[in-house]
This record gives structure tokens, C-alpha cells and sequence, in this order.
């Protein structure tokens, strides 16, 4: 069977997922951890509604005032998985330490119990 690669993190799983009667539980955790586990980036965190044609991996932390399928994920990391015949975003809560570079304000930030740093300039 082909391997399956996770677009954000690049893992390369080699199988498919669900194959070998692995409990799709592991599948998802592998998967989250590609997503959301090391070296996050975002594109923006000043972009409300969802990109129209999303490239797979594509990463966004949700603002205020977010509309149509980031609507309720304010401060939250949304990643883009591609599908068929529909994507769908992924989305995790950041826990208290998570840095993130944001690449359209070229800064480094963090997660804090008050919500995301204004970040470090890089």
C-alpha cells in the first residue's frame, strides 16, 4: 500500500491510514502531532475568514471576529487537510508555552494564559 504523508509536518506514515487494523485513534495522533506537534508556523493570525483555495498544510491562528469556518475558533491554530472530494481545517487548542512563528509579521510568538504574545521580531 502507498504511504501516506502529513502536508504540514511532512511525516511519512507508510501505510494508509486505518491499514494494518491499527485503531484510527493512533492514525489521528500521528496526524496531530504532524499538525500541531513541533515547529509551528502560521501564514497569519490577522485573517478572519477561511482562504478561499487553501494549499494542503496551509496554518492560520484564528482572530476575533473570525466568520465561516473559523467561526468559535478564536486563538485557535487551524490547519488546512486536503481531501477528497472536500478539505476540511483541523484545529488545536494551544496549550500554555506553544511558540509559533507568524510569517506575514515576521515575529516569534507565544501562548500565554492571557492568549497569544504580541511576539518577538525576527
Amino acid at each position: 500500500m502507498p504511504a501516506q504523508t502529513e502536508p504540514r509536518g511532512g511525516f511519512n506514515f507508510g501505510w494508509n491510514y486505518g491499514e494494518f487494523g491499527w485503531n484510527t485513534g493512533t492514525d489521528a495522533n500521528w496526524l496531530r502531532l504532524g499538525r500541531f506537534g513541533f515547529h509551528l508556523s502560521a501564514k497569519s493570525r490577522a485573517v478572519a475568514t477561511p482562504p478561499a483555495s487553501p494549499a494542503a498544510g496551509d496554518t492560520y491562528i484564528v482572530p476575533a471576529g473570525a466568520t465561516d469556518a473559523w467561526a468559535g475558533l478564536e486563538g485557535r491554530v487551524v490547519v488546512w487537510v486536503p481531501g477528497t472530494p472536500a478539505g476540511a481545517w483541523a484545529d488545536a487548542t494551544p496549550r500554555l508555552g506553544w511558540v509559533a512563528y507568524v510569517e506575514d509579521e515576521e515575529v516569534l510568538t507565544a501562548y500565554k494564559a492571557a492568549g497569544w504574545s504580541a511576539g518577538v521580531a525576527i
